[in-house]
C-alpha cells in the first residue's frame, strides 16, 4: 500500500518551513510521497487576500522541483467554491484508491481543526500527522488529538511563515534562504507581495 501525504496550504509563498516539514513527514512516516496541493478559495480566509492561483502554483512547483518524493497538485484550482479538505482527501482517495493518506498539518492549524468542515470524516479518510509549530499547540487540542490518535511528527520548530516573507518582499528586504533561489527569483521577477498583501 501507498504511503501518501496530504500538504494543503496556500503557499504564499512556499518557503523553508513548509519544506522542511514535509521531508521531516515524509522520513517519519515513511511516505512514498507528499503531495503539495495548493490552497483554490481558502474558507479560513478573506477574498481577494491570495495572489493568484497561476503565481501559487508556479511557485510551489519551482519550491519541490528538487525533491523526487514530492509532487505538486493543481486539484483545488480553477474551482468557484471553497476548498474543503474533506472534499479534496475525497477525490484524493478516488485517484489513488490504494493508498493510505496522511493529512499534515502544522499544530496552529490544529488548534483550529475542529471548526473545519467536517473535521470528523477527515478523520476518517486519512491519519492527521502534526508538526510543531513555535507558539501553536494548545494544551486543550493536545487532549483531543490524543483521543483521536492523531501523530505527532516530533519536528523541530522553525518560526518561518509565508506572512513573514510576504512583508519583507513588500519592504525590498532579503528572503534568501527563507524561500528556495528559484521561488525568490519568482517573486522578485513578477513583483510580488509589492503592494497590500
Amino acid at each position: 500500500m501507498e504511503r501518501l501525504g496530504l500538504f494543503g496550504g496556500t503557499f504564499d509563498p512556499p518557503h523553508v518551513g513548509h519544506l522542511a516539514l514535509a521531508e521531516w513527514a515524509r522520513v517519519r512516516l515513511d511516505l512514498d510521497r507528499v503531495l503539495f496541493v495548493p490552497v483554490g478559495r481558502a474558507p479560513h480566509k478573506p477574498p481577494g487576500r491570495l495572489s493568484g492561483a497561476r503565481h501559487r502554483l508556479a511557485m510551489t512547483r519551482l519550491a519541490v522541483r528538487a525533491n523526487p518524493a514530492f509532487e505538486v497538485s493543481a486539484l483545488e484550482l480553477g474551482v468557484d467554491a471553497p476548498s474543503y479538505t474533506v472534499d479534496t482527501l475525497r477525490r484524493l482517495r478516488a485517484l489513488r484508491p490504494k493508498g493510505r493518506w496522511f493529512l499534515l498539518l502544522g499544530a496552529d492549524s490544529l488548534d483550529e481543526f475542529r471548526t473545519w468542515h467536517e473535521p470528523e470524516t477527515i478523520l476518517s479518510l486519512a491519519t492527521v500527522a502534526v508538526a510543531a509549530r513555535p507558539g501553536s499547540g494548545r494544551a486543550a487540542m493536545r487532549q483531543w488529538a490524543r483521543r483521536h490518535r492523531v501523530v505527532w511528527l516530533g519536528n523541530p520548530g522553525l518560526d518561518v511563515s509565508s506572512t513573514l516573507v510576504r512583508a519583507r518582499a513588500r519592504a525590498a528586504r532579503s528572503i534568501r534562504y527563507l524561500v528556495p533561489d528559484a521561488v525568490a527569483a519568482y517573486i522578485v521577477r513578477h513583483r510580488l507581495y509589492r503592494r497590500g498583501r
